[in-house]
């Protein structure tokens, strides 16, 4: 078998430091290219481990939108040497948590299981990811259940208006089109297009294997190494990023006279992932509806009881992002509900924030940030996304420095560079009646 080659991440004395915070973490690249990150947690009994394709749904073409999510769903219909039912019956005889999901920039395999069962897990995820058969019956069986799922999401509407946005804001590019993929193309899959589509995305170069919890890193390298020997590196060419798409800011009255209330998502162009006001974007977001003491929050449903769901979300993706307000509320309601909300735009870019305001902010995003890494999985999907977004590890103490270092003049610079007129884009789904809204009803 081939050494592993060592490979020292950008951050990797951060286990060194002294704060409490730090995160021991170690990499290492296979001979086949594959980068191995682990993170010990020796207080822990857990491990969770994840195979992660740097590649989702933004980056198919326009035939073939939905592919990753439908390859996703494939890898679990059996491999060379297990049936799915097979692959049930041995993580739960482990007591496992087998899982994945597709974004629209990853897709991610994961298992979280005990320590003592390490090397069993490991085997069944790198069997699940290397070795599927693609079955042609699998293949027309799980369209027809990702139709319904697609079916299912259709008569969401919570889901529906987040698609209505998307398509229109990133209107011709692939960022604003579903991760499911529609109707039409999920229908046109075929053995071929699986099989060169999972050829072309699960290859070392674009792949990343993390892992969490009580591991030792040589150790558990060396089994990585093993269980992917078959992983060869002479396919290993980086997938080609779709570059930044342009965004629409329009404005879509969908009318559905079934619903009873009107869905309602107001957003503009945000930062991307890696950006350097990120924080401030974050607590900007926090500030204007992320929790039950936010200003829309407050506004909307306290005060004037409006909407029983009223929230704000930031949305970075690697070149582009979104900053949207979403709502249900009465149809009577929403031109109400509109100006409310342009009028914390304005009161954000006139007036800056108090300082009991922002550090209130301050301590709920820390406080999630610590509480949201407590977990083997968490730690996991925390190594990955920084691995992939930023090239180096963030100790816990780092980031809640960037937070503190905010101050209110951050936050009304950042709100008077996005909260524009003409940058807002809104889109209203419901029984509208005979409700109008124009760009000259968008003022902030």
């Amino acid at each position: 078998m081939p050494k592993p080659v060592s490979v020292a991440p950008a951050l990797d004395n951060a286990a060194t430091l002294a704060s409490p915070h730090s995160r021991d973490i170690r990499s290492t690249r296979l001979s086949n290219g594959l980068l191995v990150l682990t993170e010990r947690m020796t207080h822990l009994r857990s491990v969770s481990m994840g195979v992660w394709v740097d590649s989702g749904s933004r980056d198919e073409a326009p035939e073939v939108n939905g592919i990753s999510h439908f390859l996703e769903h494939m890898l679990f219909k059996g491999t060379t040497t297990r049936s799915a039912s097979q692959f049930a019956r041995e993580v739960d005889a482990i007591g496992g948590n087998l899982d994945a999901f597709t974004g629209k920039e990853t897709v991610c395999f994961n298992i979280k299981v005990l320590d003592e069962n390490v090397p069993v897990a490991l085997d069944l995820l790198s069997d699940l990811v290397l070795h599927p058969t693609f079955a042609i019956e699998d293949i027309a069986r799980e369209q027809g259940v990702i139709l319904e799922e697609i079916k299912m999401d259709e008569d969401n509407p919570d889901y529906l208006v987040h698609e209505l946005f998307s398509q229109s804001f990133w209107k011709d590019d692939a960022l604003g089109r579903p991760i499911l993929g529609t109707a039409a193309t999920v229908s046109s899959f075929t053995q071929q297009i699986v099989l060169e589509e999972y050829a072309r995305r699960f290859t070392p170069a674009n792949m990343l294997f993390t892992a969490a919890g009580n591991i030792e890193h040589d150790a558990f390298v060396a089994q990585v190494e093993a269980a992917f020997a078959s992983l060869s590196a002479s396919s290993s060419e980086r997938i080609e990023h779709t570059p930044a798409p342009k965004t629409y800011p329009h404005i879509t009255l969908r009318k559905k006279k079934s619903l009873e209330q009107v869905q309602f998502c107001l957003a503009l162009e945000s930062i991307n992932v890696a950006h350097e006001d990120r924080y401030a974007a974050y607590l900007l977001s926090n500030i204007l509806g992320g929790g039950m003491s936010s200003r829309l929050f407050q506004s909307i449903r306290e005060d004037r009881g409006l909407a029983y769901s009223i929230y704000s979300e930031l949305s970075p993706f690697r070149d582009t992002g979104s900053l949207a307000v979403y709502a249900g509320c009465d149809a009577a309601n929403v031109r109400e509900v509109l100006a409310l909300t342009l009028a914390e735009f304005t009161r954000l870019k006139e007036t800056p924030v108090s300082a009991e305001e922002l550090t209130r902010a301050q301590d709920q995003i820390k406080s999630n940030m610590v509480m949201g890494l407590e977990s083997s999985s968490s730690r996991m999907n925390s190594l990955a996304r920084q691995q992939m977004n930023f090239g180096r590890f963030f100790s816990i103490d780092e980031i809640i420095t960037e937070v503190e270092r905010v101050t209110p003049a951050h936050i009304q610079r950042l709100a008077n560079e996005l909260l524009q007129q003409d940058r807002i884009a809104l889109t209203l789904l419901g029984n509208l009646g005979t409700l109008k809204v124009s760009r000259a009803d968008l003022a902030c």
